[in-house]
């Protein structure tokens, strides 16, 4: 916009802020625009108008500024004027300003300091300089040695400005040289800070450095176990006798216990020096200066993963891999590897197990419901179908407070019902919360929460398992106390900061392996001590329990003291170092780590962690992949079981060849044209059905929610099951697997059906969740051999039910096998069975006369042999066209349930057996 200006008012003010702005040069916070008008041409050598300050012959400035001045006035304001309208020349803008062709980039700017970012005088008299001889010698004006630019890294643009503006080496600019001699410095002004706030210890200064042979980075930990102890565990009787109560404290200053007086000073004195920087500039350092910082989350949901992988590689992966003393897995062939998540929201640690082990682990959470609570939906590298979350009392509705004893035995009861009692293979406990302004008793604040993880773990951990827990400074008595009783109760102790755990904080983990026996005392002393909690906790109460492990007898075991005395010693003067890093980081931020890209790359293949960014898993289309699953092989999905006649029974040759399973009523929704699906898992809540016709779709399951980890193909049936008799019968549909194909990447086609089916009762323990009501429940179907029929079946299994309606009959039922959470036997109506010859023919599978054992027997060759061959299994394929269905409700059942139709198969049976 033009602005006005009276036709009397003088040019000269206005010239010289027009000749100011014009030679400050580009800036970021100028928003510099090229100038609009540009002189015709000016002579070789004249000044360029800076007002009348300016010493020497200016008279050609001069016309150029009153030429400018009459150009701004408006139309209104006429006056004869010789308006020069030519172009000016190119070199105008050259000489004014010449932007240099490379400005090399400082480390600085990513980390908001000032140095590389251009200001309104970084290019009259920046502060660096490297080319300032050369510079000198090739000036362009020539002038005597009075006359050289001084020492900088200036362009040639700001060079030829200033021999202009006449400036003089050792004085100042002006007709009297009455300008600033020295060079404006660059802002040292931080973030949002007062102007002119100096923090003690914490000016920025470019001259602060730091010696980074301070600091032990190895890549490879090293392992310090606490003396194993040799004592047993105590009984509960002595345990109350320890305890001890006394006057809430909330200083840290005087326990000196367990460390060295100097090493705790000199941790309190380093986190002090913080407290009153910028929590951004805090963090700015602290990432640039942590070796291990840019390792991060990696493929997963938070650092916290990264950290348990740290921690179970350094462990030699005693989590996810566990084994006794002699080396021998404690998994058990057909078990699933169990695992409790404690106080650990948003779930990093399980996510990583999740990733490490598959659906092959079960995990149960347990942390506090709200905005910290288990992000399932956010495990993109591990799969959370076989993890449940449990809240304590309430069961899914509950508040998952782990101050609440009655909360974590909830807890442990529901873990040892999804266990079969026999509890978890390793608890990872990672509590915390904020502690701001009070970082330094964060030990004493975090005190119970410390007690109640203890005890959570001892109460759903089996013999011989794993433990590790976050902890913080471990200075005081109560501390140590409970470090102590953990030494009691495990075979071998650590105390371990992982790479992953930023150096100049507080933060470490107790490492426990091997529980031992009988420590079931040690566990109900600590669940008294939670009680005892919850009740001095309100905030009036001024008592508080301050020992659980007397003083002299810490003291009196010198291996422990020791180890405990050294390791707060190490870990504190490690923490002082890297205090002191952050500050010198803090103070300067041209300092950088430059190991941070090569520790990475290292630390992640060292772990078995691939360097990948984390993305979310891309979903294929049912169709898809169905189509990759099966290899292609889609002849024989349509294939219908056979009837099983009488005729059909007596022309077996051997009993041993088959297997059978109850197929339960059809149609047990109305919706359904069959009961019999191929189930087939994208992960989560993305499971669909077909029925095995080409002309049909993959379709969602009908009225009905299943959660299947991805990559899963199984054929199965939709069953209604029942839950008591009569008027307060229970009704709910299940899915019943009968035989499977891949199990969440695990592909079971090729292997003899006993070993699906083993899988298959492995895979639904994994994803049953029964705390989850509105999921439809998964079952494996119960195999049974021909030769069981008579026995096991028809005596055990077949029996009638009274239904519940207004007929109230007998129904022929089918009792399942009783799980531990339930509370009474479940069944549901029997269509039939369904008949699977498991020996691929020509094969057959005999029971040996003299030795009683089982053989194969081929009569084409004339060949047998005790151990199955590869060529006698009949796979998914074999088995699924082959199968044969014997119906039970061809038989009158009103009179005596089908009594006669059974026997006879039984009879047939016996026959064949030689019974």
């Amino acid at each position: 916009k033009k602005r006005q200006l009276s036709q009397n008012e003088s040019s000269d003010t206005d010239t010289e802020l027009h000749s100011l702005k014009r030679v400050k040069g580009p800036s970021q916070s100028d928003g510099y625009k090229r100038p609009n008008a540009l002189p015709k041409s000016r002579k070789e050598g004249d000044s360029f108008g800076f007002g009348r300050e300016m010493d020497g012959d200016h008279e050609p400035a001069k016309r150029y500024n009153n030429e400018l001045s009459r150009k701004r006035r408006l139309p209104s304001q006429t006056e004869s004027s010789h308006t020069n309208t030519e172009p000016p020349p190119k070199r105008y803008l050259e000489d004014v300003y010449k932007e240099p062709n490379a400005v090399p980039k400082s480390r600085s700017e990513s980390d908001g300091s000032s140095k590389g970012s251009p200001t309104k005088f970084s290019h009259f008299m920046p502060n660096s300089s490297e080319d300032d001889d050369e510079d000198a010698r090739n000036s362009e004006d020539g002038g005597d040695a009075s006359n050289q630019i001084a020492p900088g890294n200036y362009s040639i643009a700001s060079k030829k400005m200033m021999q202009r503006m006449g400036y003089t080496k050792g004085k100042g600019l002006g007709k009297h040289n009455q300008g600033m001699k020295d060079i404006i410095h660059t802002s040292k002004q931080r973030g949002r800070r007062g102007l002119g706030l100096s923090m003690d210890g914490l000016e920025p200064s470019t001259d602060v450095t730091w010696d980074f042979e301070k600091e032990e980075i190895d890549v490879r930990e090293y392992l310090d176990w606490m003396p194993q102890c040799t004592e047993e565990p105590p009984d509960i009787k002595e345990l109350r006798s320890w305890v001890q109560e006394g006057k809430k404290k909330l200083s840290i200053d005087d326990e000196t216990l367990f460390c060295d007086p100097e090493v705790l000073k000199n941790v309190l004195d380093s986190k002090n020096i913080f407290d009153k920087l910028e929590p951004e500039e805090m963090r700015r350092a602290r990432t640039r200066s942590n070796p291990f910082e840019t390792i991060r989350g990696g493929i997963f949901l938070n650092r916290a993963a990264m950290k348990m992988a740290n921690i179970d590689c350094a462990f030699d992966f005693m989590f996810t891999n566990p084994v006794d003393s002699e080396g021998k897995s404690l998994v058990g062939p057909d078990e699933l590897l169990y695992f409790a998540d404690v106080c650990a929201g948003p779930g990093g640690f399980s996510e990583y197990v999740l990733w490490r082990k598959g659906w092959q682990a079960k995990g149960f959470g347990f942390t506090l419901r709200g905005p910290n609570d288990f992000k399932l939906e956010e495990f993109f590298a591990g799969p959370p179908d076989t993890f449940e979350p449990h809240y304590g009392l309430k069961d899914i509705d509950g508040d998952g407070d782990i101050y609440v004893p009655e909360n974590v035995r909830a807890f442990s009861k529901f873990v040892k019902n999804s266990t079969d009692n026999k509890l978890c293979h390793f608890v990872m406990a990672d509590g915390g919360f904020s502690v701001e302004g009070q970082e330094n008793i964060q030990e004493i604040l975090s005190k119970r929460l410390y007690l109640c993880q203890f005890y959570t773990a001892l109460s759903v951990l089996r013999e011989g398992g794993h433990f590790v827990c976050k902890l913080f400074d471990i200075f005081t008595q109560f501390s140590v106390g409970l470090v102590y009783l953990m030494y009691r109760a495990f075979e071998q102790v650590s105390i371990f900061k992982p790479n992953t755990s930023r150096p100049a904080n507080s933060e470490r983990y107790i490492v426990c392996k091997w529980r031992r026996k009988n420590t079931k005392d040690i566990e109900d002393y600590m669940y008294e001590q939670c009680c005892r909690f919850e009740q001095i906790s309100s905030p009036t109460s001024d008592t508080d329990i301050i020992e659980v492990v007397p003083l002299e007898i810490l003291n009196d075991d010198d291996r422990f003291f020791n180890y405990i005395l050294n390791s707060n010693n190490r870990l504190g003067r490690q923490q002082v170092v890297h205090l002191s890093k952050i500050k010198a980081f803090a103070q300067n931020s041209d300092l950088y780590e430059d190991r941070q890209s090569n520790l990475r790359k290292e630390s992640l293949q060292l772990w078995k962690i691939p360097d990948q960014v984390r993305s979310e898993p891309k979903r294929s289309s049912p169709a898809a992949k169905f189509k990759e699953l099966i290899k292609n092989e889609t002849s024989y999905f349509d294939t219908k079981p056979d009837e099983l006649t009488d005729v059909a029974l007596r022309r077996m040759k051997s009993a041993y060849d088959y297997r059978c399973v109850v197929c339960g009523e059809s149609k047990p929704n109305p919706l359904m044209s069959d009961n019999k699906f191929f189930f087939l898992g994208l992960g989560r809540k993305h499971v669909y059905q077909w029925t095995g016709d080409a002309k049909e779709q993959w379709k969602k399951p009908v009225q009905e929610t299943l959660e299947l980890p991805a990559d899963t193909l199984f054929y199965g049936e939709v069953v209604q099951e029942f839950e008591g008799e009569g008027r307060h019968q229970k009704r709910f549909n299940t899915v019943h697997i009968i035989d499977a194909l891949v199990l969440g990447k695990v592909d079971v086609r090729d292997m003899h059906y006993d070993e699906r089916m083993k899988w298959v009762r492995k895979f639904v323990k994994a994803v049953s969740k029964p705390s989850r009501n509105d999921l439809m429940p998964l079952r494996a179907k119960e195999v049974f051999k021909l030769e069981d029929v008579g026995t096991k079946l028809f005596k055990e299994r077949i029996c009638a039910k009274l239904e519940k309606g207004a007929a109230r009959a007998m129904r022929l039922s089918c009792l399942m096998p009783q799980e531990s959470r339930d509370r009474d036997v479940k069944h549901f109506y029997p269509a039939g069975l369904l008949f699977f010859r498991t020996t691929k023919r020509p094969w057959h599978e005999e029971v040996s006369q003299s030795t009683k054992r089982t053989y194969y027997f081929n009569p084409e060759s004339n060949h047998s042999l005790y151990e199955r061959p590869k060529e006698a299994v009949a796979n998914f394929r074999t088995c699924f066209t082959t199968a044969t269905l014997w119906t039970l409700r061809d038989a009158p059942e009103s009179s005596d349930n089908g009594k006669a139709r059974r026997q006879m198969l039984v009879d047939l049976v016996n026959s064949k057996l030689g019974r």
